[in-house]
This record gives structure tokens, sequence and C-alpha cells, in this order.
């Protein structure tokens, strides 16, 4: 915004060949009619208080009787007015409007314009204040506002800061949450989940993949009830989840705006459904440890869910016991030529296709009797016998521990 100086301004000078007249006696503003002004000012801006005008109008009218602009003291006044107004929520355009139309009302009835026909100069001259007068005014207004919706802005951002940390984090106090919540668009006494995604280039507050993944989620189930933010350079939404189909849309809607997996290099975890503040600090620490999981595996989706993956948060809760049934199971396959990763994926594919051998061979591009060969080696040397149905519930639990620790790279 450009300076303006606060000095008085200089009373034009007369046109050439007009006739001086005297000088009028001042005429004090009626307030009566300044309050018609105002009421008729409020109207025209859609009934925006005319409390907010102050003095503005005296002032103009006094101004434009010395013949002046508004002193400094009456444009920080203006600013004043501004900030109040942006920290109340007034539009600006309201309050812009309400000045505006103040001030071509007040025309007709200031005295110069009155008094025309006796000296027409002093019409120009009038003009010439109101319009400065109406400037200073609209300039001071728009500045105080502006600086308040920045204060404001940044306090937000704080706020929302502070409320997605102690949301997700389960520190904070329940009750504080729940008040908390309907502020940051969330109703925590329905069921929600969590999405956490991460990416090689980590997210932050300002993406504007953020405001992206906001309007993609506009018309969905979680249209109005979802938080979108970031958190540890990860990009997390907390979403209303009443059932599996609301969970499915908002994961494909976060992916039609992140794009093909491959080209973003973005892996994403979904938590499990839970109603309560506390609950969506489980799914939080759900989405994550999918994710984490998700990655040690190796997954070729780029989506791990929570609820699919159950089975390894139940063999990894005592990470000592599921270890020892791993390298107890599977041990044996370290002294393998080429290491155990052969063997493991073997076992993985044969016990994931229900001990079809010939569906085994298809799925790792091998001949049937390559598959027979390992599963006969993994039986001499662990003594489990991967073909026989009561030996495999034991196998397949270690196999799938042994995919959740990064078995045997982690282990060596």
């Amino acid at each position: 915004m450009h300076e303006r100086p606060s000095g008085p301004a200089e009373p034009p000078a007369p046109r050439a060949g007009a006739q001086p007249h005297p000088a009028p006696a001042p005429q004090l503003p009626d307030a009566e009619r300044l309050g018609l002004v105002a009421a008729a000012a409020s109207d025209d801006a859609g009934g925006t208080d005319p409390a907010l005008l102050g003095d503005f109008l005296e002032a103009v009218w006094r101004a434009v009787l010395a013949r002046r602009r508004l002193s400094a003291s009456r444009i920080a006044r203006c600013r004043e007015v501004g900030e109040a107004a942006a920290t109340s929520g007034v539009a600006l355009r309201a309050l812009l409007d309400l000045y505006l139309s103040a001030a071509w009302r007040l025309w007709r009835h200031l005295p110069p314009v009155a008094a025309a026909r006796v000296d027409p100069d002093a019409v120009v001259t009038a003009g010439e204040v109101v319009l400065r007068a109406t400037d200073d005014a609209v300039a001071a207004l728009t500045e105080g506002y502006q600086l308040a919706r920045r204060r404001l802005v940044r306090r937000e951002e704080s706020d929302r800061r502070e409320f997605v940390d102690d949301l997700l984090s389960g520190t904070a106090d329940v009750p504080g949450l729940l008040r908390r919540a309907p502020r940051f668009g969330l109703d925590l006494a329905g069921p929600h989940a969590v999405c956490v995604v991460r990416a090689g280039t980590p997210f932050s507050a300002g993406d504007a993949l953020l405001a992206a993944v906001e309007r993609r989620l506009q018309g969905s189930a979680a249209d109005a009830d979802a938080l979108v933010a970031t958190k540890d350079g990860a990009l997390v939404v907390v979403f209303a989840a009443p059932d599996r189909a609301a969970v499915d849309e908002v994961v494909e809607r976060v992916r039609a705006v992140l794009g093909p997996p491959a080209r973003g290099g973005w892996r994403a975890g979904v938590g499990r459904p839970g109603t309560g503040a506390g609950s969506v600090t489980s799914s939080y620490e759900q989405a994550r440890r999918a994710l984490d999981l998700a990655g040690r595996m190796g997954a070729a989706e780029a989506v791990a869910d929570a609820a699919d993956l159950l089975v390894y948060d139940v063999l990894l809760r005592d990470r000592s016991v599921a270890t020892d049934l791993v390298e107890s199971t599977l041990g044996p396959l370290r002294s393998v030529r080429g290491g155990a990763e052969p063997f493991l994926a073997t076992l993985e594919a044969y016990l994931e296709s229900g001990g079809n051998a010939t569906e085994t061979a298809r799925r790792l591009h091998l001949s049937v009797r390559a598959v027979t060969y390992r599963l006969a080696r993994v039986r001499d040397l662990t003594g489990v016998d991967a073909t026989r149905p009561q030996q495999r519930f034991g196998l397949q639990a270690a196999v799938l521990a042994a995919r959740a620790l990064g078995w045997p790279a982690a282990g060596s």
C-alpha cells in the first residue's frame, strides 16, 4: 500500500477568471441528518452495523468546510476500525460498501453543494476533499483489515497445528478435544479413520496438495467431516468412516490427487475405524504401522490397510516371541547357497495358493519341478513339511512373521 502524507492538503487554487466569493459562515453538521445518512448506507451494505462509521461523516463534513484532508489521527482510527471489523467477522466488501455509500449519500447535504449556485467553484473543492477523504479512509480500512486477517490466519494455523498434534498424540484431555473438534470440521461422536501418506518429498502445511485433497473430498461420504493436515512430513487425513464403502471412497479420492505411486513415490497406510477422540489416535498409529510394515514386506500395493494386516499386529505384539518363532522354524534356511529368500518366497506363494504347486510355479515363473524341489529342501533343512496340512499353520505364521520382521536381512 502506498504511503500517504499525513499533513493537511493545500486548498486548490481558484480557476482562472473565476470571481471570488466571500467565505460562508461555517455550518456545523446536523446529528440527525448524519444518522439518516449512516442508516441508509447501512442498508446499502446489507445491514452492516452503521456504528462502524464512527465519526467519519462528521469528520468529512468538517474537512469539506475547512478545505483540508482528514487528519492523521482520523485516518488511524479508520485503520483500527478495519482491524475490529476483521476480528468480528465483517466482510471487507461490506465494510468498504458502508463507507463508500456513506460518502456519496453525504454529498448532497454538504453546505458547498447545497449552495452550488452561489459558489460553483466551492463544489469542485468539496468534491476533491470528499474523494480524498474517502480514498484515505478506504485505504486505511483495507490496511487494518488485512493486517488483522493475517494475524487471525497465523493464530488459526497455530491452533490447528496444536489440535492436530493433540488429536494424533492422544496426550490431550478427551473432553477438550471434543469441544475443539467442531471448529476444525470434525464431529468425533461418530466413527473415524485415519489415512497417512508418505512420499519421497515430505509434505508441508503450505503444500498445494493439501488443498487439492480437501477439494477432492468434497461430495464424498467424509466431505462434511474431514481434516487434512501434515504430521512429521506425512500427509494425514482424518475422516468420517461410517462403513467400509466410505473408507474405500476416501482412499480412492486421495489416490486420484496423488497420481500413480510410481510417479509420486508415495505409499499410504489406513487405520481401522473407531469412535471417539481416542480411536483417532489408535487409527493413526495403526495407519503408521501398516505403512511401515508394507514397506518392510516390499508390498506391491501402494495402500496398506491395517484391517488386512491385523494378523501381523498379533504376530508382532511380542517381537521377541515372533523372532524366536522365525528363527526356530526357518533359521536353517540361512545356510543354503543363495540365501533363504528364494525358499521363503516359494513357501509364501505355496501357502497363499492353498498348497497348489502348479499355481505356485505360475506365480513365481518357475517349473513345477523347481517348486517341489524347493519344498523338499525346506522339509529336509527345517523338518517342516509344507505339503502336510497339519503343519501349514505354524509354517505360515513363521513366514508371515519373517516378512513383518524383514527377515532374513533384518536378523542377519
